[in-house]
């Protein structure tokens, strides 16, 4: 029997984010999925090594790969429409976690579980979410960074306001400070800076 799932999964790479915004170079749902995995990853990291904690690094990874699967059905809803008043951000999260029933019914019986431990919020996974949260609006602020620094004005005032999300989060979390003061002003080095170890 055909599962659709994974092939489903693979259609990251036609969402396209920023849709209101002037791109210098557009950005797809499967580059975003990367780097917040990756930056979730080492946020768990950090908070592990550094401060104690016991993350399940792996899962803070496979959370920050698939945390805007739902995007594949619902499509990228912009954050000015998505969070423009309760009632609207409320009826989003709802056609998410539609979007998301929908996808683990596309795997065979047998395999939904795992999946559904890593679409759905569970109370044992909620720092990892939080961490997820964080990697996403770092990834967020990254894409500004890019932006601006290629003298893309229109990413100017998202910048500004991301940087405002991050720093909170910066604030009351230990490893996203560490990762914002130690790894995040790298991303605007060149590639014979970062080579060069400068």
């Amino acid at each position: 029997m055909e599962n659709n799932f994974y092939a489903m999964i693979s259609r990251m790479k036609y969402i396209n984010r920023w849709a209101l915004m002037r791109n210098t170079r557009e950005e797809n749902l499967c580059e975003h999925a990367l780097e917040v995995s990756i930056i979730s990853h080492a946020l768990a990291t950090i908070a592990n090594v550094r401060y104690g904690k016991n993350l399940n690094t792996e899962k803070a990874a496979l959370i920050g790969l698939y945390h805007d699967a739902s995007e594949i059905i619902t499509g990228d809803m912009p954050t000015p429409v998505k969070y423009y008043n309760n009632e609207i951000q409320t009826a989003f999260q709802s056609v998410e976690n539609i979007a998301c029933h929908k996808l683990v019914r596309l795997l065979p019986e047998d395999l939904r579980a795992p999946y559904e431990s890593i679409l759905f919020k569970r109370p044992e996974d909620e720092y990892l979410w939080k961490l997820v949260k964080a990697a996403d609006k770092i990834s967020a602020y990254i894409k500004c960074m890019e932006e601006t620094g290629s003298g893309n004005t229109e990413f100017s005032k998202a910048m500004e306001s991301i940087h405002n999300l991050v720093q909170e989060l910066a604030e009351e979390y230990p490893e996203v400070s560490d990762f914002v003061t130690e790894f995040l002003p790298a991303y605007g080095k060149t590639l014979d800076e970062l080579q060069s170890g400068q």
